[in-house]
């Protein structure tokens, strides 16, 4: 039995007399990789006796190792290793890499030394197994998507959430065959409801959200979606692993567009995906494939800008918190939209101990108050003097540079969208969206306040017209914005043969197939005697989660016929309503107790039956939007 271990030659380092200090074992491992790189056959040969051209080619470069692999690894930024292809010293290297025993890269959209570099630090950051670093945060998002989400597959996501990304789940995925259910950001109980009767394959949000700074209560969607096995993947883009980070509690990915603040000077485009390596393998393989791959110099500004992260996060933390605490009692300000406000939707979750320890980032928004209607050109006007009178800020997209970024949303990221889907974002001409730069906190708070001295003030609208300036975007009136809500039903592209069931349908076989079709609605029929042979009658229209409340509490009725549960209260459109009335009537549909995303059945009258032709979601209408509206 061995005695206790003698301690009296270990230094006060923790080694022991004698052991190789870590510098020196570097040292040592560095000079024998030297030596097995510039060893085997003499290449200098193809230089010395070759022509000026094979000289040009190979000179100072084929013959690997000595001083310059030696400063390569002593150089103390990580250099930039710009090429597109990667090679062999022999066969036996080659047949090791593509059986796992040696470990290089073989063609840059596999992989890169320098893009791996910024991939590991982002891994250190996240607490992530894995990490791919892309050309985009949206080549991240959809590949990601892609890659995880299968045919049929079913994606939940929050309604607050980057305009792109909303399209390519609203009008790419449903070409695959995908499923999306929207719910908003803090309604978890809707959440563990669809999971529960609907099941997913990927739950998606944003923490924090963009523009309007809602908060998802972490730690609860992970553990609903860990309950019912459903891959979760957080967007920390405004939040960043300085201020939030979502793998530790316990969401299986976490997403940034890396041109914002992980980048941090405006001059980088790039995505990154850290999380569990087994997903994160699904993603590289797929973008190798799709080749979305960012280059290594942008890999390198990358690296440059994550080593002084936490640097910048805290100041725009500080100057953003500030400036929220000083626009909430302006009188010029209608709303702050900032998880430090009181008043803020999520306020309680945001400041829950853990959540954000050290802030919320440095993107506030704050809607001007103009003429106390948040639509009118009045409003829009005031917002575009308050814009164009500060002097910091540079007008335009995109967030977490060190210089600060201001934007009046209704203009910059939905110029061409109608007056119909602003309101149901929420997207008011006075809202503005301020990216705070790392700018002294002083002088951004003392410029917002200069400039919010010309919103009641300003230029009247035909003062503005007068003198050449632009007055509000035409957006709400102009005929090509609002063309498509003109369409009939009829008209409209793509139209899907409706999904029914029978009045005899059980129970249990109407549960199944809304389950497997992704949908929390549908209409109950039967066969329209002395109509065409494909005629079919509306009796009523079931709800996934009216259904499954009778099922859950009286499992006896499972095998029922489903006819008994459908309401009689549905809305109805002739096949010659336009879309615009289609909007209109989903609007009207208030009774919002259930979370049904609310449909319209379109149906013909004949004597006093409703003859079924189509079923239009909410979902549909605002792919409809964004198609007609070319935004894609």
């Amino acid at each position: 039995m061995s005695g206790p271990e003698d301690t009296s030659k270990r230094m006060s380092g923790g080694r022991v007399e004698g052991e190789p200090t870590i510098g020196e074992r570097e040292s040592s491992d560095m000079d024998a990789m030297i030596k097995s790189v510039a060893g085997g056959p003499d290449r200098s040969i193809i230089v010395k006796n070759g022509g000026q051209s094979t000289r040009a080619v190979h000179g100072g470069e084929r013959v690997k190792g000595g001083l310059k692999a030696r400063a390569t690894l002593d150089a103390l930024a990580t250099p930039i290793v710009q090429t597109a292809t990667f090679t062999f010293r022999n066969t036996a290297e080659i047949v090791g890499y593509n059986e796992g025993t040696y470990e290089s890269f073989e063609y840059g959209r596999y992989g890169n030394p320098t893009v791996r570099a910024a991939e590991e630090k982002i891994m250190a950051l996240e607490g992530a197994e894995d990490c791919v670093v892309s050309a985009s945060g949206m080549n991240s998002v959809t590949t990601m998507l892609l890659a995880l989400v299968d045919s049929n597959g079913h994606v939940v996501t929050t309604t607050d959430c980057y305009r792109r990304t909303r399209q390519f789940v609203t009008t790419v995925l449903p070409k695959m065959g995908v499923s999306l259910t929207v719910i908003d950001p803090a309604d978890c109980d809707e959440l563990e409801r669809i999971l529960k009767t609907k099941g997913a394959t990927l739950f998606f949000s944003e923490q924090i959200t963009n523009p309007l700074t809602r908060i998802i209560d972490t730690e609860r969607i992970c553990q609903l979606c860990k309950q019912y096995n459903v891959i979760s993947c957080i967007d920390t883009t405004f939040a960043t692993p300085i201020n939030h980070r979502p793998i530790e509690f316990g969401s299986d990915l976490v997403l940034h567009s890396g041109s914002k603040y992980l980048a941090g000077h405006n001059d980088v485009m790039c995505g990154a995906l850290a999380g569990k390596k087994d997903l994160i393998d699904q993603v590289r393989k797929l973008q190798g494939v799709l080749g979305g791959v960012v280059d290594p110099h942008a890999a390198y500004l990358l690296i440059r800008g994550l080593k002084t992260l936490s640097l910048r996060v805290v100041q725009q933390n500080n100057t953003a918190a500030e400036l929220a605490r000083v626009l909430q009692k302006h009188p010029c300000v209608e709303k702050v939209h900032y998880p430090t406000v009181r008043s803020h939707r999520d306020y309680d979750v945001a400041n829950r101990p853990g959540m954000f320890p050290l802030g919320f980032g440095g993107v506030i928004s704050f809607e001007i108050k103009g003429d106390g209607n948040p639509w009118s050109q009045e409003t829009f006007d005031a917002a575009a003097r308050f814009i164009d009178a500060l002097r910091i800020p540079y007008i335009g997209p995109s967030l977490g540079g060190v210089e600060s970024l201001v934007e009046q949303v209704r203009v910059v990221g939905y110029y061409d969208q109608p007056l119909e889907v602003r309101q149901r974002l929420s997207i008011t001409n006075g809202l503005i969206r301020f990216a705070c730069g790392v700018e002294d906190t002083k002088d951004i708070v003392d410029d917002v306040v200069q400039a919010l001295e010309d919103v009641p003030i300003g230029l009247t609208v035909a003062q503005m017209r007068e003198a050449g300036e632009p007055p509000m975007p035409k957006g709400d009136e102009e005929e090509g914005n609002r063309a498509w809500m003109r369409k009939t039903i009829k008209e409209l592209p793509n139209l899907r043969s409706p999904i029914t069931v029978q009045s005899s349908t059980t129970c249990r076989e109407a549960i199944k197939m809304m389950h497997s079709n992704g949908i929390d609605q549908m209409p109950v029929v039967q066969p329209f005697v002395g109509g065409a042979p494909d005629d079919l009658e509306v009796l009523g229209l079931l709800s996934m989660a009216t259904l499954s409340k009778h099922v859950l509490t009286h499992p006896e009725v499972i095998d029922n016929a489903v006819v008994k549960y459908a309401s009689q209260k549905y809305v109805v459109v002739e096949p010659t309503a336009t879309l615009e009335a289609v909007a209109d009537a989903l609007n009207a549909y208030t009774d919002r107790r259930t979370g049904d995303t609310g449909v319209v059945i379109v149906a013909e009258d004949i004597g006093s039956k409703k003859i079924l032709r189509y079923v239009v979601s909410r979902i549909d209408v605002l792919a409809y939007e964004t198609d007609a509206l070319g935004t894609f």
